[in-house]
């Protein structure tokens, strides 16, 4: 392979940027694309300035020095021409600030629409992806990400292409004012610098990249420790946490010295290089006028266009650093981006037709890995209208049939039918509006209990909201906080009771309303008298819908129509609860299990009575 091969990250790098322009030209916006085209008009505008300023500094220079410079008069040529001078400085800034200020709508534009991208396709990815992702990570590749996009748009955009042609404009003008000699000190001055540049901070993305390795991994951890701060506290680990913290820190620390470090090598690499190269051009101009070929004149403006050389050569310096630090941060977006969304809705898939709620499963196996398989031919059929319980032990499959049922995971043979639609069919959307979930482990976002009960349906009133609220038995105690409904429940609700997060839960599928139910273990981590209470609410929610029961305490499924009994993916057993008792088989050994355990704390409850008294 020669040594001009283009790498895989640079293959990457150009396809990220390939991947920014449709964000910078968008599409069905002409007046976004007006945008662009003013802002390169004015763009060019400040250049022409830029290389024509110096001119007015020459013939002033020589003006005054052939003794035309002794009338005060305004109008006279030298101070005509250096207030031309001082006004082409002025507009020449004036256009670039104006060409940013018409840029940053496109700019930030692109920002926010590759930012909602991003979320929405974050979203729309698999449970397995979420399941193996680090929050910390993310929210860090996704804030760089951010910040890239702009730096990148308008680097690529108002900097590289044309400050190489302001390079080459100037060389030019170099040649035609005072020969091509200096044009090619001027030349290799710029070669020497832009090689320089590229060499060091190719060099510099290696140190960036585990920066940005380093600083995911810091904020991994502190989101992780501060999300299970209970957890800390009852192990007594903030120094541990701490030092772990610390230790990603000090990667984080060591990489940005070297970061700082390399960069500043790299400004002083420059200033040397381009100071080699003006003392080079000055001495040949000093003696080109000690030699009667060159003016003052001549001197001042080969020194005015070095000087402004140096403004684009710094910007291809710093362009070039900024572009490509900016496409490794915007990289990690893109990688998100590119992640396929495992569960992915049919070209021209129906949306899902909610009718009466019967649920088929037909010969279903499904397998989050080929050597381990969770369901194995798994058919049965649940009523509309009517209550079917899924029990077994643990690791039998339970769980994994509600999040089939949503369409968490495509099933491996067989098929789920709704209503007579299959769901792989259809569009995932419209299935998920038809089926309501009230988990064992409610996490409520960190708002206001009206807006955690609201977001079963966005759109619903107050009063609706309040008319869930009691038909869940949590108006009361709402009423009772201090803020009402606009008290905040904390992050992920942990401000409230795991009951009182239960009736939030089971309020806001109230408010959905959904013609179909799934209760996954919804009361198995609470106590006695609490399951109580929100059974008496769950039965109000499931009053006339098809409800599927993920259970693990039979005394909660009792009622059920029917009762399907999972062990090691299959179904062992199924029927009502007292003929599956009669059958004395798995669904038996179970409930007696139960009994006894539920005996057995009863009998400790009470010794903890009497030893109190």
């Amino acid at each position: 392979m020669s040594s001009t091969a283009t790498t895989p990250r640079e293959t990457s790098q150009w396809t990220t940027m390939k991947g920014l322009m449709p964000y910078l030209w968008a599409k069905g916006r002409p007046d976004l694309k007006a945008r662009v085209i003013i802002a390169l008009l004015l763009l060019v505008g400040s250049k022409v300035v830029t290389i024509l300023t110096p001119y007015a500094f020459k013939w002033a220079a020589d003006a005054l020095a052939a003794g035309q410079g002794q009338t005060v008069a305004l109008l006279s040529v030298p101070f005509f021409m250096v207030m031309a001078y001082g006004l082409g400085r002025v507009f020449s800034v004036l256009f670039a600030q104006m060409r940013d200020a018409v840029f940053a709508k496109v700019g930030q534009r692109a920002v926010r629409e590759l930012s909602t991208n991003t979320f929405m396709h974050l979203h729309q990815l698999s449970l397995k992806f979420h399941l193996e992702r680090k929050t910390g990570a993310l929210s860090r590749i996704i804030s760089r990400g951010i910040n890239g996009v702009d730096s990148v748009l308008r680097f690529a955009l108002f900097n590289t292409l044309p400050t190489a042609f302001e390079i080459i404009f100037l060389c030019g003008a170099i040649a035609w004012s005072l020969g091509w000699v200096y044009a090619l000190v001027v030349a290799l001055t710029v070669f020497a610098y832009v090689t320089f540049s590229y060499l060091a901070t190719e060099a510099r993305i290696g140190i960036r990249r585990t920066m940005n390795e380093a600083d995911n991994d810091a904020g991994t951890k502190a989101i992780d420790s501060l999300l299970n701060f209970e957890t800390v506290k009852y192990f007594g680990n903030e120094k541990h946490e701490a030092q772990r913290y610390d230790g990603a820190m000090a990667r984080y620390e060591g990489a940005a010295i070297k970061t700082w470090v390399s960069l500043a090598a790299l400004n002083a690499g420059q200033a040397v290089i381009f100071s080699a190269g003006l003392t080079i051009v000055m001495v040949m101009s000093a003696l080109a006028i000690l030699s009667g070929k060159d003016t003052i004149g001549d001197l001042v403006l080969g020194n005015a266009l070095l000087i402004q050389l140096s403004i684009p050569l710094n910007f291809i310096g710093s362009s070039y650093r900024e572009i490509k630090q900016g496409l490794i941060d915007v990289e990690g977006m893109f990688s998100i981006l590119k992640q396929n969304a495992e569960i992915a809705d049919k070209p021209g898939a129906a949306p899902f037709r909610a009718a009466k709620g019967e649920i088929a499963f037909e010969h279903v196996s499904f397998a989050y890995d080929e050597a381990r398989p969770i369901l194995n031919d798994v058919s049965f059929v649940v009523p509309a209208g009517k209550t079917v319980a899924i029990v077994g032990p643990s690791g039998a499959g339970k769980s994994t049939i509600s999040r089939l049922l949503y369409r968490f995971y495509d099933v491996t043979r067989g098929h789920i039918l709704i209503d007579g639609q299959d769901i792989a069919e259809v569009q995932q959307e419209s299935l998920r509006r038809a089926i309501g979930m009230v988990p064992q482990d409610t996490v409520l976002f960190n708002d206001t209990v009206r807006y955690n009960i609201r977001y079963g349906k966005p759109e619903a009133s107050d009063a609706e909201v309040e008319e869930a609220a009691k038909l869940a038995q949590i108006h009361d105690f709402v009423i009772s906080l201090p803020k009402k409904y606009e008290s905040l429940v904390g992050e992920r609700g942990l401000k409230l009771s795991g009951g009182e997060k239960q009736r939030v839960s089971i309020a806001r599928t109230i408010l959905k309303a959904p013609p179909i139910l799934i209760l996954d273990e919804a009361t198995s981590a609470l106590d006695s008298l609490t399951e109580q209470e929100i059974q008496s609410a769950l039965k109000v929610v499931s009053r006339n819908r098809t409800t599927l029961v993920i259970a693990h305490r039979l005394s909660t499924i009792i009622e059920a129509d029917e009762i399907i009994v999972l062990d090691k993916g299959k179904i062992a057993e199924r029927g009502t609860h007292s003929a599956l008792l009669r059958k004395k088989g798995l669904y038996a050994t179970m409930w007696n299990r139960q009994q006894q355990a539920d005996k057995a704390r009863r009998r400790l409850a009470e010794v903890a009575e009497l030893a109190e008294v």
